[in-house]
């Protein structure tokens, strides 16, 4: 089987190509991505020598480009992680937003039913259902849940959601959608706040919190969603949302302090920031059509999740001080640019 894997240069996505390249050397996994900022090919040197993977680097929102890689590569499978995906950086630049995560989707979606595909997998966010009040903590996101979206970024999302039901139900695409809830593990961007947090700990910088850190998220292991989206891909229900949760539900502040007593550090480099523009308070995944109909099980529960991760983050400093500094932005020409 031939796998398009765009964003494969992110954080999910980077290590959803290592999940897979690994686990089936019979397919080939070619990795599309852009290389904007938050996009590393650091993330692949794992597996970059391995012979069912390649790189291709292209924009999906870039029609004709699309089309031609789909016309020479022939995928089977389409898996679209690629995505503007910081809220703060979306209510800078919500235009940069659309193009990506909505005018992209549709492009990849034109390019499956011109070429034919056996299953286009769309991975969006819990975000896009908007948020949970504190006080009920009975309450959680179902695959039923409206729409309800509260930053540019969610509201991207929720629109490519909705393309693709869209182009299911009037193209007969063959689809999937997953919405998982909140990240974590390695080659994580480390603007984001767990691998921010460590890496300012590790250098004994202040940690910003956004107002009182009570906002709550439901934290999945990337490993975890990773084994999730293959499940879905290969047995999945066409036409289907499938939510993908870790039954971790912590408060940012929880998180924080977590890492700082992990890596012996002071709480005393809290400091609390005024909270970003319309801040949801609560997610929380049911995840539970996943586990009854595919049955996926998470492997780690948070408080093994975040101590692999810092260890990860320990043992990798030269991969995230590259990005800190910015020189891995250098890598693409170093490994591919005699090649172009």
């Amino acid at each position: 089987m031939k796998i398009i894997v765009t964003g494969g240069a992110g954080f999910i996505g980077g290590n959803f190509v290592h999940y897979m390249v690994e686990k089936y050397p019979e397919d080939m996994i070619i990795n599309l991505d852009a290389l904007t900022y938050a996009g590393n090919l650091e993330t692949l040197k794992p597996v970059e020598n391995k012979p069912n993977y390649k790189f291709v680097k292209g924009d999906i929102a870039d029609r004709d480009f699309i089309f031609r890689l789909f016309a020479s590569e022939k995928p089977d499978v389409v898996v679209n992680f690629a995505a503007e995906s910081h809220v703060d950086r979306s209510i800078e630049c919500p235009d940069v937003f659309v193009r990506t995560n909505v005018l992209g989707t549709t492009t990849l979606l034109d390019a499956c039913r011109e070429y034919g595909i056996k299953r286009y997998h769309q991975v969006s966010t819990d975000e896009v259902y908007g948020d949970l009040p504190l006080d009920r903590p009975d309450l959680f996101f179902t695959e039923e849940t409206p729409l309800h979206t509260s930053s540019p970024y969610s509201s991207s999302k929720a629109s490519a959601d909705l393309f693709v039901m869209a182009y299911h139900r009037t193209f007969k695409v063959p689809v999937s959608i997953s919405r998982c809830s909140n990240n974590y593990g390695p080659y994580q961007f480390p603007e984001k706040l767990i691998p921010l947090m460590i890496s300012r700990a590790l250098s004994d910088g202040e940690l910003p919190v956004y107002g009182n850190g009570a906002n709550v998220r439901d934290w999945l292991h990337v490993y975890d969603h990773c084994q999730a989206i293959d499940l879905i891909i290969r047995k999945g229900a066409d036409g289907c949302v499938y939510n993908i949760g870790g039954h971790n539900e912590r408060t940012n502040l929880e998180v924080v302090k977590t890492i700082l007593h992990t890596l012996d550090k002071p709480e005393s480099l809290i400091k609390y920031v005024k909270d970003r523009p319309g801040h949801d308070m609560r997610y929380a995944i049911d995840p539970k059509k996943l586990e009854t109909e595919l049955g996926w099980e998470p492997v780690y529960n948070f408080e093994t999740g975040i101590v692999q991760t810092i260890q990860w983050y320990l043992e990798n400093r030269e991969w995230w001080e590259h990005i800190v500094s910015g020189e891995y932005s250098q890598y693409f020409e170093k490994m591919y640019g005699d090649r172009l």
